[in-house]
Parts: C-alpha cells; structure tokens; sequence
C-alpha cells in the first residue's frame, strides 16, 4: 500500500512539473512576442471586413441586384447600401492598421455589422447573429485598447485606477467572444463530441470571468485556428460554386475572432475579471 501511494505521489509530482513547464513556455512565448501580438492581433481582426469591402468592389452588380430585389428598395438605395459596406470596411480597416481615428472606425464598422444584420436577415439566424455579435466582441476589445493607448500620452500624469468604461468594454468584448464558440458545440453523444464540448466549454468559461485568462484564451486561439484550417478550407472549392463564397466567409469571420482573442492574450483581460481581482487578495 505504501509503494502504491509513492509511484502515485510521484506520479502526480510529474504531471504537475510537466504542466508547470508548460505554462514556462507559454509565458515565454508572450514575452518574446509582446510587441508584434497586437499589430497580428488587428489585422486577424480587421480580416473579415477587408475582404467583405474588397468582395463588394468585386460584386458590385451582384450585391446591388440582391439588396434591390430582397427589399425592392430601387436601384439608388441599394447602390447606396453597396458603397457604404465598401467604403465603411475598407476605410475602417485603413484607419485601425494606421492607428488613426480607431474608435471612430470601430464605431463605424459596428454600424456596418448592424446593417448587414438587418439587410442580409441574419436577426433570424441564431448561428449567424451569435458569429456577428462575436464580431462586435472583437471590436469592443479594439475599442478599449485604443482607449489605453490614448491615455498612455499622458504618462507621467498621475491617475486613478483603470477608468470604468474601459474595463466594462473588456468584459463585453470577452462575454461576447465566446458566443462564436456557442455556435461550434456538437450535440451529439459520441465521446469526442463530448470532450470537446467539456473542454471548449470549460475554457470559454474561463475566458468570460478572467480567470487564467490569457492561457485560456491562447487556447482557445489554437483551437479554433485548427477547426478554421481544417473546416473552412475555401481555397479547395472551385471559386464558382456557392460553397467557395460560404467557406471563405466564414473563415474570415473566424479568423477576425482569432483577432479578438489575441487581443485578449496580449493585453490581458482587464479590471472586471477575476485575475485582476486576485491582485487585490
């Protein structure tokens, strides 16, 4: 009995070494990559807007004909709509990647999402309007980020504690990522349908309530960056069949989530989170 319980205590001794040097690595790998995670951050972010403007110049006729047919609002108003999306995206990634204006393209491009709920109906689609406020998350975390880097101009001015509106934007942002994984549960009752839901579950738990935030979250990045390379592969579909332009919105969308995540990784999960609560303990 008492050899059974050394190999078991030894046992557990290597695991938890094993796990310890895990987090080592992962900690290392945050330091080196500090100061280029939040410019992959933006752009994975900006990722599905890009190519939504870009399929907008390249689709002109076929999105005009689409809007004015669906709501037979006449060829003005559909135009109109088409050169918002195009000029809206493309301008708002413009000014996020050159860090001009951010929080006045981050409203825009939330305007755009809004727009493109009502018009194209995905209020309906529980999947879709879950990926689109997932989308918003990501924004949300951009939106606070662009706040700490205004104040940080002001750095030797003596100041309270993290201002409120931005620490509630990083807790929007977070609940609201983790909607994107709502929609790749699998209900069924194979075991690995199984885990994967326990595990991917688990994780998004602990992302919304900040706790072991950035490990949860880098994660949840490979995971997902997986699932995406795997599940969404549009480059193999012929580009004129339907299932082209699905996959690669959908990989896009993805990837912009991949974004906000990242964002969370490299700058943390804010003030409303439990890690920033065990500061204080």
């Amino acid at each position: 009995g008492k050899v059974k319980r050394v190999i078991g205590a030894q046992g557990l001794n290597i695991k938890q070494h094993a796990f310890e040097e895990l987090l080592q690595r992962l900690l290392t790998f945050l330091r080196v990559t500090k100061q280029y995670l939040p410019h992959i951050a933006r752009l994975c972010l900006i990722s599905t807007f890009l190519e939504d403007g870009i399929r907008m110049w390249f689709q002109w006729s076929e999105q005009k004909e689409y809007i004015e047919t669906t709501w037979g609002c006449g060829f003005f108003l559909a135009t109109l709509f088409v050169l918002i999306n195009l000029l809206g995206q493309l301008g708002g990634c413009i000014l996020i990647l050159s860090r001009n204006f951010v929080q006045y393209a981050c409203f825009g491009l939330f305007g755009i999402i809004a727009l493109q709920t009502v018009a194209y109906s995905i209020l309906w689609d529980p999947k879709f309007l879950m990926r689109n406020l997932a989308l918003g998350g990501g924004l949300l975390l951009l939106l606070a980020e662009s706040r700490s880097e205004g104040r940080s101009m002001f750095a030797g001015v003596p100041t309270m504690r993290e201002s409120s509106p931005k620490q509630y934007m990083q807790l929007g942002g977070r609940v609201l990522l983790v909607l994107m994984f709502m929609t790749l549960l699998h209900f069924d009752t194979s075991f690995l349908s199984i885990l994967q839901n326990l595990v991917g579950t688990a994780l998004i738990v602990l992302v919304a309530v900040g706790f072991k935030t950035k490990l949860a979250a880098l994660t949840l990045v490979i995971w997902l960056l997986a699932i995406n390379v795997y599940f969404n592969a549009f480059w193999t579909i012929p580009t004129y069949k339907p299932m082209h332009d699905f996959l690669k919105y959908d990989f896009f969308q993805t990837t912009s989530v991949i974004g906000g995540l990242l964002l969370i990784v490299a700058l943390g999960p804010g003030g409303v989170s439990m890690d920033e609560k065990k500061k204080d303990w």
